[in-house]
C-alpha cells in the first residue's frame, strides 16, 4: 500500500482523460444510433451494455456482493476507485500483489477513507482471512498507474516488506486460491507476465511486495489451486 499509492490522474494539458472520451464516444453513439433510429443498426448486446453510462444513468449493483466466495465484504470508499464494467469495458489481464506496510486494521481504515485516494480490490490477513472492498468490475487505485488500474485486480496482504516471518503459510495458500480464482474467470496466464508486484507496475515509487515475497513459492501454489477447475465468472448485479 505504502504513503504515495492513488490513482494516476487525467490528461496532460488539463483536457478529458482518457476513460472520459471513451465515455463520451460510447454515449454518442447511443445518442445517435437513437436519434437516426431506421437509419443506422446497433446491436442490440451493445446497447445493453452501454445503456448505463450515457449521461444520467448508473448500473444498479447489489450491495454486499462478492466476486471471490470466500471473501467477507467490507466497502471502501468511493472516492478509492471508480465505477466500470470490465472485463468489457476495459480487459482484465493482471494480478497485482501488494502489501500493506500495516495491520489488516489498518488497511481496511484506509481505503475506507475518502482522503486516502487509493484502495485494492482485496486485502489477505495473514491468518488466511480475505475481504473484498471493491468489485472487480470496478477500477479500484491501487497500482498508482492508470492503465494498470484499468487492466489489474489489485491485492493487498498484511504484514510488513522487511519482516519475511508477515508472509504466512495461511496467507500464501489463501492468496494463491484468490488469485487462481481470478486468473480463471479472465483467462489470464499463470505466470510472471501477468500476476505482478506493486514494484514492477512502471512509474510506481514502492517497493512491495519486497524481496522476501517467494514468487515460486507462490505461482506454484496459484497453479495446484487452479487444478481444482476454473471458476464461474462473477455475477454483474
Amino acid at each position: 500500500m505504502g504513503a504515495k499509492q492513488g490513482s494516476s490522474g487525467g490528461s496532460a494539458g488539463g483536457g478529458p482523460a482518457d476513460g472520459d472520451r471513451r465515455i463520451g464516444r460510447r454515449a454518442l453513439i447511443v445518442g445517435g444510433a437513437a436519434a437516426a433510429a431506421g437509419t443506422a443498426v446497433l446491436a442490440r448486446d451493445e446497447l445493453s451494455r452501454l445503456w448505463w453510462r450515457t449521461p444520467g444513468v448508473d448500473r444498479p449493483r447489489e450491495e454486499g456482493a462478492v466476486d471471490y466466495a470466500g471473501a467477507r465484504w467490507v466497502a471502501a470508499s468511493d472516492a478509492n476507485w471508480r465505477r466500470a464494467d470490465r472485463p468489457d469495458d476495459y480487459g482484465i489481464d493482471m494480478v497485482i500483489v501488494h502489501v500493506t506496510q500495516g495491520s489488516f486494521a489498518s488497511a481496511v481504515r484506509a481505503f475506507q477513507d475518502p482522503g486516502h485516494k487509493a484502495a485494492a480490490h482485496y486485502i489477505v490477513g495473514q491468518d488466511g482471512r480475505v475481504t473484498q472492498m471493491i468489485r472487480e468490475l470496478d477500477v479500484a487505485y491501487h497500482a498508482g498507474n492508470r492503465d494498470y488500474n484499468e487492466r489489474s485486480v489489485g491485492i493487498e496482504h498484511e504484514g510488513f516488506v522487511d519482516r519475511p516471518r508477515d508472509f504466512t503459510d495461511a496467507m500464501y495458500a489463501a492468496s494463491a486460491r484468490l488469485t487462481a480464482g481470478i486468473c480463471a474467470r479472465y483467462d489470464i496466464p499463470v505466470d510472471r507476465e501477468h500476476i505482478l508486484g506493486h514494484v514492477e507496475v512502471p512509474g510506481t515509487d514502492h517497493t512491495d511486495p519486497g524481496p522476501h515475497w517467494d514468487w515460486d513459492r507462490y505461482l506454484k501454489l496459484v497453479r495446484r489451486a487452479a487444478t481444482g477447475g476454473p471458476s464461474k465468472p462473477p455475477a454483474k448485479a
